[in-house]
């Protein structure tokens, strides 16, 4: 089997089905599936996929290419260095909600790194009205110095209507 790991990268409009006919594409051209992220970001959906093709399989774009053409996705693909096993598991959740305005996701995440955190995940969403957006982050991650210097970052960016609240995450795992 081949150890060569690629990074596939799908984007286009959402719509039912997108999951598994890439999926049962790659699986026809001989391509094993590693880790995964998807998500639908205002009426687009994207596939972050692990991919390695079996020895004699097809190349992942051409096992990919037919399905990808006929949904209108978009193809990104990159060699990667790969490999299973390699999860981070977070301690600290982050929620942060104020006010819509052009930075806040600079300003918190730059606070925060300053702090120690190494982000694992970000969600973000814009709640409310068109009169009145909130903007929302939801992020997880690693306090690499601890969560004290997170708490005290996350004071300087509590202005003009932002709120922010840090949770540690129980990383007991077995």
């Amino acid at each position: 089997m081949s150890k060569k790991w690629y990074m596939l990268t799908l984007v286009g409009e959402d719509r039912p089905g997108i999951v598994a006919k890439v999926a049962h594409a790659l699986f026809e051209g001989g391509c094993n599936l590693g880790e995964a992220s998807m998500a639908r970001l205002g009426g687009s959906f994207t596939i972050l996929m692990m991919v390695r093709p079996e020895d004699g399989a097809l190349s992942v774009e051409e096992a990919v290419r037919p399905v990808a053409h006929s949904l209108g996705l978009h193809i990104h693909l990159d060699a990667m260095a790969g490999g299973l096993h390699r999860h981070i598991e977070p301690d600290v959740r982050i929620t942060v909600h104020g006010a819509d305005r052009a930075g806040i996701v600079a300003q918190v995440t730059g606070a925060l790194a300053e702090s120690g955190l190494n982000i694992t995940d970000l969600e973000s969403d814009v709640a409310g009205s068109e009169e009145k957006p909130v903007y929302v982050l939801h992020i997880e991650g690693v306090a690499g110095e601890g969560i004290e210097p997170l708490r005290s970052a996350l004071e300087t960016v509590k202005h003009g209507g932002i709120e922010a609240s840090i949770y540690e995450i129980d990383t007991l795992i077995g």
